[in-house]
Parts: structure tokens; C-alpha cells; sequence
């Protein structure tokens, strides 16, 4: 779900259906900062910070960031530090704040089940993150996009307030080993540790031979799996052959990557399915393949209370209806390396004109490199920053090549682009997944849009009973 667009709202109104609601844990300090500078207008994250168990630190996030009488519509957003292998303190109370945040508005006013969505390749800001979210009393901890195989591990330690520390993968490197570290009694100081209970944690795996791996792991086993598909939105797990590519530039994935689901449901734990699950007939394939349930992305991508900024989402949702827009897997376009799914619309990075006319820059930094210096110090690199300077910091120019900005892009998405000094605002970038295009089920009797109940209904209404054949 991208950054912010499966945010509170959302995870609310599935959560009060009686479903697992699950608010996207990506670039939260950033977005938090941002709706504090546009002035918290309906006042949520003021309410919620009232009720963070630490009220000093609660409240140097709100001054550093809140508007100012001189702030005006259209004035660039204060720089958010980029995540290090070493953050400063006040990033790391930015970071435990805004995922506090945001669980305890998914939380409030019912007694539904909310959890949080992490990716493992951004690994500089899980801990604190983690922190934030179980202070809030996140039910659900989610992670995929690698190899999640110490969260168990540190969940427990995080829920007796206890110090963390997470390997850390920094390119150029042999022998010498990088972590990130938290510990919680930092930022408690004197305060005494708040009640914390360790949520549950399932993986999101797209392989059974990664679930085996997992559920054998030294550091504890996950309590449940997603498994994704290829056709789910954003980053998929690359094919085994690399290589392979359709006549559009798309990865192709072959009988190697179909999935193993007799071997997952050996393991004995619950799993979901993802990707291209969002109806009835689907629900009712994957529980007769033995999982729980479905994890549903895109669906609700696009419903009202989505995080998805409403003139963005009403221009997606039309061309949804006119079949007017494509869903792309682009092998390329994230830095990461993963290919990312791409929603063509106009006037977003899609565009190649649009993606021309954008300045190289990077001052998210989330999904930065860590490399080891020629001096023997840590330093980041983005393929999607200017050319110039990765190049400059050993990367080789040929990886910079068709890649995009997934921070800025992303966070575009929910009306908290950056202006720059020069009055130039950073385009959306919509991810979805392939099912995008039959969204048109839920836009029933001429309709405009739909709420995140219309399409729990939708999936858990009756499956239609295959036809009897005519006799002849």
C-alpha cells in the first residue's frame, strides 16, 4: 500500500468490520511532520499526541514541526533527517511518535484488531518504529520485502523495554558486521516503562522455501504468513530467471515460481493469500487451499477512506471506469532492485515526460544504500539521486538508469509533495496491483466510489455456484 495510503482512516474502518486492519509503517515521520506543518487541521495527531505515555517528548515533535503563524499554503515542508545506521535523538523520537500515532488512531473508539506494515529492506528505522507502534498496542506486526528472520526475536526484547540491535546490510563489505541498535530506556529516561504487550508477527513471503526458513529460525518463528503473488501491487519478489522478460519489458515468472502451498500449510501456521484475491470466487480458492483468509491491497487502495489524496484518487478511479489506465511492472524502476508495479495515469511519474522533467534529488533517503567508504566509514547512495553523485560514491551509472523516487513519489501521493525553492512540486507515483483494471465491480449502479465495507462485503457475499452444462 505505498506510504500512507492504508493509513488510520482505513485501518479504522476494517478494523470496525470485524477485520485485520493494517496501516502502512513506511516513511511515517515524514508524513506525520508534514500534517503537523500543514497545521493538523482537523486536529487527530494533536489528540493523539495528548496520549503518548511521554509527554516531553511528544511535545518536542509537535513544536519542531507544527506550522507557524507565518506558514502559507504552498511553503516548502521542513527537511525530516534521513534514516543512518546512527540516527540522532530527535529522529528517533520522530520515528517512535509517528508510528505511535498512527496505531493509536487506527485504534481508537473500537475494540477491532489493527496491525502494521514494515518492509525489511528498510531496515534503518524498524526499531524505533516497532517501538512507536507497540506502545500504541498494535495487535499485528507484518514485515516482508526480505528476510525478516530476527523480529521475533526482537519483539520479545522491545516488549520488556529491553535494547534491540538489527544486522544491517552494507554493500562493500566482507568481514565486518553492521547494526542498528534501540534501546528503549533512552528515551524513557526517568519515566517509568508503560505497559507494552508483544504483538503477533506474520511474514510476507512469496516462496515456501522462505517460509520454511523462517519458521525454523534461531530467533523465533513467525506467528502466521502472507503469501504474495506476483500481480499484487508495489515491490514483488523477483522471478528466479531474472533474465526473462515479455515482449512489454515486464518480468516473466515461470513454473519455479508458482507456489508451494501444500509445503506452507505444513509448517502448521496460519497464512492469507495476496494478489489478485479481491472476490468471493478467490476467497473461497484460497480457503480451500487451507489459509485463513485473503490479504486485500488494492481494493482498498482506491475507496474513501483511503489515504490516497481525493483528487488523485477520483482521476484513478474514473480511468478505472473509462479502462483507460494500465498496471506496469516496471523491473527497474524502484532502487531497491525489486520490481515495482506502476499505475499508468497522467500528470505522475508514469509519464516519461513527467519523469524527465523531474530534478534527480534524494532527502527522504529510505531507500538509500548503506556502502562501506574507502576510509572504512558508512556512507548512503540512492540509484535514484543525481547521477553525479552516485557515481561519486562508487555506484556504477548503469543502475541509475530508468530508476524513480519512490519516497517523494509516494508520499506525493497523499497531498504532502514537497515544493521546492523554485516552486516545483514532486509528482505522484501510483502503485496497484493488476486487478486495478476490475475495480469496476465494486463502482455498482452507476457510483462514483466506494467504502472500505463495500468491499469487505463484497468479498465475504456468497460465491457464485458454477453453472450446471445444458443438456443438448
Amino acid at each position: 500500500m505505498g506510504v500512507g495510503i492504508s493509513g488510520w482512516r482505513l485501518a479504522a474502518a476494517v478494523a470496525r468490520a470485524g477485520q485485520l486492519g493494517v496501516v502502512s509503517g513506511t516513511a511515517l515521520p515524514v508524513t506525520l511532520a508534514r500534517q503537523l506543518a500543514i497545521g493538523d487541521p482537523e486536529g487527530h495527531v494533536r489528540r493523539a499526541l495528548a496520549c503518548f505515555p511521554l509527554p516531553g517528548v511528544a511535545k518536542r515533535v509537535h513544536d519542531r514541526y507544527v506550522a507557524t503563524a507565518d506558514t502559507r499554503p504552498g511553503d516548502r515542508f521542513r527537511a525530516v533527517p534521513r534514516p543512518t545506521l546512527q540516527p540522532g535523538a530527535a529522529l528517533v523520537e520522530l520515528t517512535v511518535v509517528a508510528n505511535f500515532v498512527e496505531v493509536f488512531l487506527a485504534k481508537e473508539g473500537h475494540d477491532g484488531p489493527v496491525g502494521i506494515n514494515y518492509l525489511e529492506k528498510i531496515q534503518l528505522p524498524t526499531l524505533p518504529s516497532l517501538y512507536g507502534a507497540m506502545l500504541a498496542g498494535v495487535d499485528v506486526v507484518l514485515m516482508g520485502a526480505g528476510v525478516p528472520a530476527r523480529i521475533p526475536s526482537v519483539l520479545d526484547e522491545l516488549a520488556e523495554h529491553e535494547r534491540a540491535s538489527l544486522p544491517v546490510a552494507v554493500t562493500g563489505t566482507h568481514d565486518a558486521k553492521y547494526a542498528t541498535s534501540f534501546d528503549p530506556q533512552q528515551l524513557l529516561g526517568e519515566h517509568p516503562p508503560p505497559a507494552v504487550s508483544r504483538p503477533d508477527f506474520v511474514a510476507i513471503v512469496s516462496s515456501a522455501t522462505l517460509a520454511r526458513y523462517l519458521a525454523r529460525a534461531a530467533s523465533g518463528s513467525p506467528d502466521g504468513f502472507v503469501v504474495e503473488t506476483p500481480v499484487a501491487g508495489g515491490h514483488n519478489a523477483p522471478p528466479r530467471d531474472r533474465t526473462a522478460r515479455d515482449s512489454t519489458g515486464q518480468p516473466l515468472y515461470g513454473p519455479r515460481d508458482q507456489l508451494d502451498l501444500d509445503a506452507i500449510a505444513k509448517l502448521g501456521r496460519p497464512f492469507w493469500l495476496a494478489g489478485g484475491y479481491a472476490t468471493p470466487q478467490r476467497l473461497a480458492q484460497a480457503q480451500a487451499a487451507g489459509a485463513a483468509g485473503v490479504q486485500v491491497g488494492t481494493a482498498f487502495a482506491l475507496c474513501d477512506e483511503s489515504g490516497l489524496a481525493e483528487p488523485l484518487r477520483q482521476q484513478l478511479l474514473a480511468a478505472v471506469a473509462a479502462g483507460s489506465t494500465t498496471v506496469h511492472t516496471d523491473p527497474v524502476a524502484s532502487p531497491t532492485g525489486f520490481p515495482f508495479k506502476v499505475a499508468a495515469l497522467a500528470d505522475t511519474l508514469s509519464d516519461p515526460t513527467v519523469y524527465e522533467q523531474r530534478d534527480r534529488r534524494c532527502d527522504l533517503g529510505y531507500l538509500r544504500e548503506p556502502y562501506r567508504r574507502p576510509d572504512g566509514r558508512v556512507g548512503y547512495r540512492c540509484p535514484a539521486e543525481p547521477v553525479n553523485d552516485y557515481v561519486r560514491k562508487g555506484g556504477d551509472a548503469a543502475d541509475t538508469h530508468g530508476r524513480m523516487c519512490l519516497c517523494n513519489g509516494l508520499v506525493a501521493n497523499l497531498g504532502l509533495g514537497q515544493i521546492r525553492h523554485d516552486g516545483y512540486a514532486e509528482p505522484p507515483l501510483l502503485t496497484a496491483g493488476d486487478d486495478l483494471t476490475h475495480l469496476t465491480r465494486l463502482l455498482t449502479d452507476g457510483t462514483a466510489s466506494y467504502t472500505a465495507r463495500d468491499v469487505i462485503d463484497h468479498l465475504l457475499a456468497p460465491a457464485p455456484t458454477p453453472s450446471a452444462p445444458r443438456a443438448c
